[in-house]
């Protein structure tokens, strides 16, 4: 039994009225669904019950007490409407709603106006005027209570806002504790590498026993000569009997002394032509100087004699007189170089029978009794006394097969009219059954006529000149017409005949030199007829790469042998000679040039230093530190280098400087450029088995694994590769591109092996005073230019000092890893072009020349350096030995200076360039157009293309169809290895 029968409060009785009221709605409706429906009285009855506030409920039994109320209300026994009792409800209720909504209300407002009054005459709470709130004791110790605690609570906040104060200023100083903290901690790191480095460097120098060598220390000779003792017989002199090399140590730098001409008698009787050419090549020589007291090798001029009537030349016994009369001559003339240059193919044997005694000769005319092989030398005549030659006149060396086969014009008056009236030669086996010819050039008249009559090719014999022939020695044969005549008639021969003289004993002549660099000047191939002739130089040049040699005997099958060589062979010959014609013999400065170079070869000194670029530094303002882009240097989870990165590392300089010339005499002396120069490095230095880097000569090599290989982790830990370690240096060349050179330049911000970024700043006006450039953790080097040239890319900077040069345009957008794999891949072709975008040269057949095409296509010949590795040695060639045509016209187009060094390495290495990643362009998007957006571009770069064939006198660029990727490059690998590179 449950029974609601209790007075409450009106709130609780509407509360609970209510809750009865769904109870006792809920029974009536579970008993409508058992027994009946009620009627509407009868609910009305039970609502009436609870609002009266009693309720029994008990199975199905009621109280009397409930049934009586019941019964009162609907009967109207206690006099009150059950109308007027509702009305009271609803009364109850509005008040109840009142309380509990308007007075929090008005009592919120009433607190949130306290002290805003404006004045303490409006204050609520406050005292009032008079006193009126305050009388009351109690009131005022409120009041009291309140002021000092406002008092308390100023002094509270003032001392919160100092707390607030001192904490961020302690803020502040954490900051900076934490930045020195973590500046130190990088210290530290790059000291326990340089630590580190050094050690295992250390280890390495302890385990070689080989002297660092760098560039050499000059030593010079004592100024008293002892003396030398003298040869047994000067005419066996050689240079370990006849040459004092005390006075030129290895380290000397060959200083040389050129006698004054007015300082000796027949000084005055020098040709004024070769007087003139001589002084001015002596004024370009860096080994000249003006004290004969250190000088190394004395030098003498002693011809050409300019020939007069009223002066005969002087008598053999005269000119020893006057040899020995010379300051420096020291009795037998030891460490003197007579030098004879010869303008005329008949020049006087001046020296003849002339004792010079420990002297050396160097002319181009010798009998064999007079030629001290290994002592003297033979050189070339002074074709071109002042006037340069003109590359551009010089015939292309394409088409190989030209109009004649081979072409000979000359005289030889001793021997003509009987070689004429002679009935047709014999076989040479008839002849060498019976006595050997007294003159094979009787021979050789009949059979060149022979092949002539037979027509099979076309060819150009003459042995009568039309004009009067030049004056020759006897038995050799003479010039005919004058020189620009005879090589009208060589630029159409493929081969050109150079018969040596009749007499044995004339080991060389100015004629046959003659006809010999006259060919090679304008490509064709020298034939050589006769073993016994000493060609210029012969102890260094190999001239059988560029000049047939035959025997006379074998003229009977000079026209067989002439054309079964190939068109491959026959190019190869003809660019030799070019090379050869240019580097030792086109001028006088190379002549003389050559001459030195010659002698300082035989006693071992290395050449003089190339000369480097001073690099006149911009100051300049470092900025914030960059940061590294997440994009330019993702590979995964792996790093792009060694997790201890590395200091700067300058490449080795001068490791070869005397093996030059002790073991690499030929290769110096017959590739381009030549014996002239010692360069710090080349990428031509020869490259150490694999075994040798565990058995002794590890020095500087990181090894993959250790030597035990490994995919991409322990790839990245070390260089590995067939060469020591090395860095590579960034040359970014800018003009007045500022935001774009600083956002390329904090690209380069963590980028493994980098060495330092060198800044060409190539525009007049100098960078802005308020620049900030990035700090990236290594130097930036900004170099000033004398001018706005684009060769100023390539310009060796004494500031660049690795090997590995990496030339970038500030515009361009690379990632690390393409920047890190590049320089991988070149390391291993060091001696050619590594970069990214790729193009080629294409061939315009209706105007039979060259196009410039940038289209994507599956042969490349060229990779522009705008983007690309390059070696060192590449920018020294390019300023100071490629001709200088081709630079002149660099700088009037302001273009083309990546083809120009595409040229010039291909024509160094007959390789093409390598292509890494499959980018074909660079630029970055947003960037300033460049000059490569004009549209004159493309038409400068056609006419640049054909000029430099020109030059050349051929097209060096070779096409390449492939271009590479890494070694793991879409192979699938087990779970537990990674690859070199993610995306290459």
């Amino acid at each position: 039994m449950i029974s609601f029968c209790h007075e409450k409060d009106e709130i609780s009785f509407y509360q609970e009225s209510q809750l009865k009221q769904g109870h006792t709605i809920y029974e009536l409706q579970k008993r409508g669904k058992t027994e009946s429906v009620y009627s509407t009285d009868e609910v009305a009855l039970w609502q009436l019950n609870l609002l009266n506030g009693c309720i029994h409920v008990s199975g199905s039994e009621e109280s009397d007490s409930c049934t009586m109320q019941r019964s009162g209300g609907i009967v109207g026994n206690s006099g009150q409407p059950w109308v007027l009792r509702r009305v009271r409800l609803t009364w109850l209720s509005f008040m109840l709603f009142f309380i509990l909504v308007f007075f929090p209300l008005i009592a919120h407002y009433y607190l949130t106006t306290i002290d805003e009054a404006g004045g303490p005459d409006k204050r609520i709470f406050g005292p009032r005027p008079g006193g009126e709130l305050c009388e009351a004791k109690h009131v005022q110790d409120l009041c009291r209570i309140r002021e000092s605690v406002s008092e308390e609570l100023l002094q509270l906040e003032a001392k919160r806002q100092e707390l607030n104060g001192e904490i961020a200023r302690l803020n502040l100083r954490i900051e900076a504790c934490k930045r020195s903290i973590d500046s130190a901690k990088q210290d530290l790191l790059q000291l326990k590498n340089v630590i580190s480095q050094t050690e295992h460097s250390y280890k390495e120098l302890m385990a070689q026993n080989q002297p660092k060598l760098s560039l050499p220390v000059r030593l010079l000779p004592d100024k008293d000569d002892p003396g030398y003792p003298p040869p047994k017989s000067v005419q066996n002199c050689r240079l370990h009997t006849c040459f004092d090399y005390a006075r030129c140590p290895l380290t000397s730098g060959f200083p040389v002394y050129v006698y004054d001409t007015g300082s000796y008698p027949w000084g005055e009787k020098l040709d004024p032509l070769v007087k003139q050419a001589f002084a001015s090549s002596i004024k370009s020589s860096v080994y000249v100087t003006d004290n004969p007291n250190i000088a190394c090798l004395y030098i003498v001029l002693v011809g050409e004699i300019h020939e007069s009537p009223s002066s005969p030349p002087a008598s053999p016994l005269d000119l020893e007189k006057q040899l020995k009369a010379l300051p420096y001559w020291r009795l037998d003339g030891h460490n003197h170089l007579l030098v004879h240059l010869s303008r005329k193919s008949l020049t006087q044997n001046f020296l003849y029978n002339v004792s010079t005694g420990r002297a050396a000769v160097a002319q181009s005319t010798f009998f064999e009794h007079q030629f001290r092989e290994g002592f003297d030398m033979v050189v070339s005549p002074l074709v071109h006394a002042l006037s340069e030659p003109n590359f551009l006149e010089v015939p292309p060396q394409v088409p190989v097969k030209r109009k004649y086969l081979f072409t000979f014009q000359g005289e030889k008056v001793e021997s003509l009219r009987s070689s004429l009236l002679e009935a047709p030669p014999q076989s040479f086996e008839e002849e060498m059954e019976g006595d050997p010819p007294a003159d094979y050039d009787d021979r050789i008249i009949g059979t060149l006529k022979a092949v002539q009559d037979s027509h099979l090719d076309q060819v150009l014999v003459e042995f009568t000149c039309k004009n009067q022939p030049k004056p020759s020695l006897p038995t050799e044969w003479a010039l005919c017409g004058e020189r620009e005549d005879r090589l009208e008639v060589l630029k159409v021969s493929t081969f050109a005949l150079v018969i040596s003289p009749g007499d044995v004993q004339l080991v060389a002549s100015a004629g046959c030199s003659m006809r010999l660099f006259e060919a090679l000047e304008v490509g064709a191939i020298p034939v050589v007829l006769g073993d016994h002739s000493k060609l210029p130089y012969h102890h260094l040049i190999r001239w059988s790469e560029a000049v047939i040699m035959v025997p006379k005997p074998r003229i009977t099958e000079l026209h067989f042998l002439l054309r079964s060589i190939s068109d491959n062979d026959l190019l190869a010959m003809r660019r030799q000679g070019r090379f050869l014609w240019e580097t030792y013999f086109s001028t006088s400065e190379s002549i003389f040039s050559t001459i030195l170079a010659s002698v300082r070869t035989s006693i071992q000194i290395p050449a003089a230093p190339i000369r480097e670029e001073p690099a006149q530094e911009i100051p300049h303002k470092a900025g914030k530190l960059a940061g590294t882009d997440a994009n330019m240097a993702d590979n995964g989870d792996l790093d792009l280098g060694p997790v201890e990165v590395e200091p700067p590392y300058a490449s080795p300089r001068f490791l070869r400087n005397f093996t030059y010339t002790a073991a690499d005499v030929y290769r110096t002396w017959n590739r381009a450029p030549g014996p002239f120069h010692l360069f710090p490095h080349t990428p031509l230095d020869p490259v150490l088995p694999s075994e040798a880097k565990f058995l002794g000569s590890g020095t500087g090599f990181r090894p993959i694994g250790g030597g035990s290989g490994g995919s991409g982790k322990e790839f990245q830990a070390a260089l590995g590769g067939n060469v020591p370690r090395e860095q590579f240096t960034v040359v970014m060349l800018t003009y007045e591109r500022e935001e774009v050179l600083m956002n390329s330049l904090e690209r380069l911000n963590g980028l493994p092996y980098l060495n330092k970024v060198v800044v060409v700043w190539n525009s007049p006006k100098p960078p802005s005073d308020d620049l900030l450039w990035p700090d990236i953790g290594l130097p930036i080097v900004v170099v000033h230019t004398e001018k706005n040239s684009l060769n100023n890319r390539f310009l060796p900077w004494d500031a660049v000092e690795t090997e590995a040069i990496l030339s970038i345009d500030d515009d361009a957008h690379l990632r690390h890893d393409e920047i890190m794999f590049g320089f991988r891949v070149w390391r291993e072709a060091r001696d050619r072009i590594v970069g990214f975008p790729g193009r080629f040269h294409a061939w315009d057949v209706n105007h039979q020349s060259w196009l410039y095409n940038s289209n994507y296509s599956c042969e490349l010949s060229m990779v522009l350096t705008g983007a690309a590795f390059f070696h060192k040695y590449y920018a020294y060639l390019y300023s100071y030995v490629m001709p200088q045509a081709i630079r002149d016209m660099v700088d009037e187009y302001i273009n083309c200076e990546d083809i120009a060094m595409n040229f010039l390495v291909s024509h160094i290495t007959r390789k093409p360039p390598i292509k890494v990643t499959s980018r074909w362009t660079f630029r970055c998007p947003g960037c300033p157009q460049a000059l490569s957006h004009d549209d004159s571009h493309f038409h400068e770069r056609h006419k640049c293309i054909n000029f430099f064939v020109k030059v050349y006198g051929y097209m060096p660029l070779l096409y390449t169809q492939f271009r590479v990727d890494s070694v793991l490059f879409k192979t699938r690998l087990p779970h537990d290895k990674t690859k070199c590179f993610k995306f290459i």
